[in-house]
């Protein structure tokens, strides 16, 4: 059997291809660039190249064939691009979802089999499997890797059936201090190289100076939002009613689309409204104009774009007077306006139920796929990393409903929400 490794440069790359190689597999390397804009990088111009280089001494030492491909037009227009719009929503992406869907298991794919690829090899720390069901057709698993510090199942959450059954993750049953041994033993060029961070194929960067390059930087302002308002806010009062009797033992069947909808729908913080008033000030009296006090909130400062902000975010707000930290908990991209609040735990940034629209809904087992009216009960995570949280899946003709059993801190639209069983099989996903 052909294999095409998919070789970053990186170390976990590099050992897959030399077990695939030290397997007895047909074993050819493959570099794709897919950025080369620098705007907003964090590291060197030419780190790409650095990594080719790195990719290519690694494919001599194990001794296998080394091919280049330049796929930044597909990744600009499938990933990235994507990637603006979802931002100039207020929607927060997860690039590196769409990469392995759109790029690595697509247009990747189609690159290694025109060089004679049966299959397509990734260092994911994840792992695969397949049976035959009852009527004869082949299925695939896709499963947590072993090691629950680099489990990367997330990141493939919106394959489907056909491309995993192109395929193979050969590191998925290792840790990764197992990996690095193999490499140093193996004298293997990558053996020390660190791991990458940020957007897949671009790097780490400053996240506003690079969503400048499409996104206009605004003035707007940044509003903290009081533990008053939820007290005086009717939409607050029904949600968290409505979960009480959840826990007290309401019956999820007797709830109504339309109030699963509410349940599900956050916040935004549209009805505080502040007024203003003119004063005098200083010596001369000049004529100013101010915001008047609100009893539900307080304009604490400016920001340059709402779009550039993200749910839970801490850093680059430059709000200072608190005690504790202040985290984004809404954006509203009409009015420019950031809503924040004091406190790892404030209640705006705690939400229990989410909703998937149906066009958003991906299941990887097709076969296990929830009809309208089913519930289930699994775990889900909403960030890579993410601890697994209990929670049950509601399929309504509206959406799939995702009602967890404890409060999530920092619910993102935009984000995936990522499903799995008890033995930690990845069965679907959606953006939320």
């Amino acid at each position: 059997m052909k294999v095409c490794i998919g070789l970053s440069g990186g170390v976990d790359s590099s050992v897959a291809a030399l077990l695939l190689k030290q397997a007895g597999y047909d074993v050819f390397a493959l570099f794709m660039q897919n950025w080369h804009d620098t705007t907003g990088t964090l590291h060197g111009d030419c780190e790409w190249e650095e990594d080719r280089a790195v990719a290519e001494m690694v494919a001599r030492k194990i001794g296998i064939p080394f091919h280049f491909v330049d796929l930044s037009g597909p990744y600009r227009q499938r990933v990235v691009d994507y990637m603006f719009s979802e931002y100039e929503k207020g929607r927060t992406p997860n690039p590196d979802v769409l990469c392995n869907r759109e790029i690595k298991f697509d247009a990747f794919l189609e690159e290694a089999v025109k060089l004679g690829a049966d299959m397509v090899a990734t260092g994911h720390y994840c792992r695969k499997e397949e049976f035959t069901d009852p009527q004869g057709r082949t299925i695939f698993r896709i499963l947590a890797g072993d090691d629950p510090n680099k489990d990367q199942s997330y990141f493939l959450c919106q394959l489907s059936q056909e491309q995993l059954s192109k395929a193979l993750f050969p590191i998925g049953e290792l840790l990764k201090p197992q990996v690095r041994k193999i490499a140093q033993e193996a004298g293997l060029p990558s053996a020390q190289k660190k791991d990458s961070q940020g957007i897949c194929f671009v790097g780490k960067v400053d996240l506003p100076t690079f969503l400048q390059q499409k996104l206009k930087s605004v003035k707007g302002n940044i509003v903290e939002v009081f533990d008053s308002y939820y007290d005086n806010n009717a939409h607050y009062a029904f949600c968290q009613g409505l979960l009480s009797e959840i826990d007290a033992g309401k019956a999820l069947d007797e709830i109504t689309d339309e109030d699963l909808m509410k349940l599900s729908t956050p916040l935004d913080y549209s009805d505080i409204v502040f007024e203003t008033e003119s004063y005098r000030s200083g010596r001369k009296h000049i004529r100013k104009t101010r915001y008047k006090a609100h009893p539900w909130a307080k304009v604490v400062g400016e920001h340059d774009g709402a779009q550039f902000y993200t749910i839970g975010q801490r850093r680059g707000l430059a709000v200072g007077g608190h005690a504790e930290s202040v985290f984004v908990i809404s954006t509203n991209i009409p009015s420019n306006t950031i809503y924040v609040g004091e406190g790892h735990n404030h209640k705006g940034l705690q939400r229990r139920c989410l909703r998937i629209a149906p066009e958003e809904i991906h299941w990887i087992r097709e076969d296990l796929k929830m009809e309208i009216g089913e519930k289930r009960p699994y775990l889900v995570r909403i960030r890579y990393r993410q601890p697994l949280e209990k929670a049950t899946l509601i399929m309504r003709e509206n959406g799939l409903y995702i009602l967890f059993e404890q409060p999530q801190r920092g619910i993102t639209p935009g984000q995936f929400a990522v499903w799995y069983t008890d033995d930690l099989e990845m069965l679907g996903s959606g953006v939320i």
